[in-house]
Parts: C-alpha cells; structure tokens; sequence
C-alpha cells in the first residue's frame, strides 16, 4: 500500500491531508474546550449546533462553491482554501461570545466544503491506475482513522504545558503546512473541451449526474446506511458508557479506539478484497453488517461485548465507506469530477444531518434500544435500497438503445428505467462521448 508514496505528488498530498487532519483535531478539542468556557453546562448543545452548522455548511455550500470555483486553477484554489481556513483558526482564541463561534464555524466548514471535493477530485488524475487508487483510497482511510486516535492523545499531552487557546496554534500551523505542500507540486489539469454553462447548471450538474446513475443511487443508500449506524456510535456513546454502565472518560475513549481500530482492519484488507470482488457486493456487505451489527446493540449488556460491537461495526463503516471514490472515478469525465465529487460530499452529509439529530433525540427520549432498532431500521432499508437500484454486474454492462449515445453509457438511465428501453431519460447534455468503464 505505501508504493505509492512514490509518487511525489500523491506524496506530498497526501501529507498535507495527514497534517491538516491533525490539526482539526486539536481544534475539535480546543473547540470542546471553549465551548465549555463560554457556556457552561450548556456546552453540549452549543457544540450540537457547531456540528449542525458543519452539516448544513457541507450539504449547501459544495455544490454551489464547485459551481463558481470549476474555472480556478486547482493548486491556486486549494492554497487560497487551506489559508482562509488557517485565517479561521487564527480568530478562534480570541472568540468571547457564542455566536462568534457559530459564524466562525460556517466560514470555516465553507471552506472545507469547497477544498475536498476538489482534493479528492485530483487524486484520481495523479493516480489513474485504478488498483493504486484503491490503495490511495484505503491509505486515506487510514489517515482519518489514525487521526481520530492520535489528535486526543496530542491534545492531552499539550494541555499539559499550554492552556487549550494554544490548540488553534497547531490548527493554524496545519493549515499553513498544508497550503506549503499543495503549493509544492504541479496538479495535473483535464485537457478535455468543456462548454461554458450558466451558473444553475453548474451549481447542479454534479447531483443531475449523479442521480442519473444507477451506481451512485446505489452508493446514495449505502451512504444512509452509513450515517446511521455510524451516528449511533459517534452521538451515543458517551451516553452509553457513562450513564448506562457508569463508566468514565478512559472507557469512552477506549470504546471510540474499538470501533477506529476495526475501521483501519478493514482498510488495510480492501485493496487485496477489492482486486478479487467488485465494489457492490463489498459495499452491500459493509452495509449490511452495519445493519446487522446495529441491531444487535439492544442485547449488549456488558462493556467487554459492546467493545466487540464497536470493533465490528467499525469494520463494516471501513467497507462501506472506502471504495466510494471508485465510483465516482468511473461514472464521470475529468472534467466533471469535481462536480460529482462535489455531490457525493453534499448527498452523504446529508443523510449524517438527518441522523445526527434523530439519533439523539430518541436516545434521549425514548431509550438506547429504541435508538439501536431505529438505526438497524433506517440502515436496512439503505442496504435494500442500494441492491433495487445498484443492477447487480457494473451498471455500464447494461445495454441502451439511444441515437446518439454509446451503448453502455452511464448516464443515460434515470431513476430506474434502465436494460433496452427505446426512450431513456437523459440528464442535461450528457451525450458526450462518456466513458463506459
């Protein structure tokens, strides 16, 4: 897997992701920490809006931010990103009133809205091997798992020589670190002819496209599936450890290391998985162990099998949520990857905006095993959802009959009417020669 560090521009890339990941980490921390200074017990909630506030900033800012960005210089436009994103950090400590986080918040996940799909946009033209890019993708996995153990610890050891206004320091320095190794290397630039589109069509060709695939309606589903097993274990741990089992701190950070832990298993076994089984039913599988894994939480009575629990349902978030870009590699021009990429970043956020809220809610009101069925249900349908709309066999391997389309091209087919209709929907001005993959 660690071949392709051999490339210096994946390198260098890929380090800049590693340490700007650190550094949000530290301002996750520091953030927590400032909350509770401004507000008191009321931390949790301001933080629940901060989070809120990050989900909506993704859902509505990517497509629109790709819409007016898809001109810039790639390398140009995530520098400028990174160095907003370091200004953002820079105002954090100095931040004496509630709504000044929230604001600050919004310009900062803005423009993290706007800077990952575009970077994980490019990785696919650096890499266009598709086994080093599943590499690359598994690689990154890695790098947020890793980072969800590591940045605690880095932060604790810190707090134990400097006050937590000195975290957004280490937020900044990864910023500006990144910026630094972006500017680095020369990003490859698709040299396809692209129309000039008016700004609607660009604000939603990435989610027409996407919607217009079978694949990505399938990846749709899984995505919900994801968002709500995951938010049961990201919401609800700490209630389930402390207030259940009465345990303390240590245990909740040892129960998150479970489930990061079978997270970064499954990454490292992808790439060898994934050169012998296709995407689908790799996903479908993830997906349905995450279903299976969280309705299993109602029999859980003890701390020893809820480890265990987290260790497997971190395992199938892994499957689930590493071959995606795959995908969306496949199901678009160069050209019009941001944009897809873009919509994939806007669609999966929102499905962790609805089950965010909704897990929490029922946790509290209604009990932990109210929750867990609530989420093995919604993470059910997601699975059956991803197997009607994702045709078993690579979606481009279904013929079409279209005058002026390729056959097996990967849009033409809307919304289910897909195998040798005569009349298939099309979406916008797809008929360009796309690739059949």
């Amino acid at each position: 897997m660690l071949a392709i560090l051999r490339n210096r521009t994946y390198r260098h890339l890929f380090a800049a992701q590693v340490i700007a990941l650190l550094g949000t980490g530290l301002m996750t921390v520091a953030l927590g920490l400032l909350a509770y200074d401004l507000a008191g017990a009321n931390a949790g909630a301001v933080l629940g809006t901060a989070l809120a506030i990050k989900m909506i900033a993704y859902v509505g800012v990517a497509p629109v931010a790709q819409a007016f960005t898809d001109r810039l210089p790639r390398r140009s436009l995530l520098v400028g990103l990174d160095l907003i994103r370091a200004a953002v950090a820079l105002w954090l400590p100095f931040v004496t009133e509630i709504w000044q986080i929230y604001l600050l918040i919004f310009v900062l996940q803005a423009a993290s809205a706007a800077f990952t799909p575009t970077f994980q946009a490019t990785i696919p033209d650096i890499l266009p091997d598709e086994d080093e890019y599943t590499r690359a993708l598994s690689l990154s996995r890695l790098a947020y798992d890793l980072e969800s153990l590591v940045s605690p610890m880095l932060a604790a050891a810190l707090l134990s020589v400097i006050s937590f206004h000195s975290l957004f320091a280490g937020t900044v320095l990864g910023f500006l670190a990144s910026a630094a190794l972006v500017l680095s290397v020369r990003l490859p630039v698709p040299h396809t002819a692209v129309p000039r589109r008016g700004i609607w069509d660009r604000t939603t060709r990435g989610i027409r496209i996407y919607l217009a695939t079978p694949r990505l309606r399938g990846l749709l589903a899984i995505n919900l599936a994801v968002s709500a097993a995951g938010s049961m274990v990201i919401v609800n741990t700490v209630v389930l450890l402390k207030a259940s089992f009465g345990l303390a701190e240590p245990q909740v950070a040892l129960a998150l290391a479970a489930f990061g832990a079978g997270s970064m298993i499954a990454a490292l076994a992808l790439p060898r998985v994934l050169e012998r089984l296709s995407d689908r039913p790799v996903m479908i599988t993830g997906a349905a162990g995450l279903a299976l894994g969280t309705a299993a939480g109602v029999a859980v009575e003890s701390y020893g099998w809820l480890l265990a629990l987290w260790l497997i349902l971190g395992f199938g978030y892994s499957v689930a949520q590493t071959p995606p870009g795959r995908l969306l590699r496949r199901s678009a021009h160069p050209e019009d990857r941001p944009a897809i990429f873009a919509a994939q970043f806007a669609l999966s956020h929102a499905c962790w905006l609805i089950c965010y809220p909704l897990v929490g809610q029922l946790g509290a009101t209604m009990g932990m095993d109210v929750a867990f069925v609530a989420m093995a249900l919604i993470s059910l349908v997601g699975v059956g959802l991803a197997w009607r709309f994702w045709p078993n066999g690579d979606p481009t391997d279904i013929a079409h009959q279209h005058p002026d389309l390729p056959e097996g091209h990967p849009h033409l087919v809307a919304f289910g009417r897909h195998g040798h209709h005569h009349h298939p929907v099309v979406i916008d001005d797809l008929h360009a020669q796309w690739p059949a993959r």
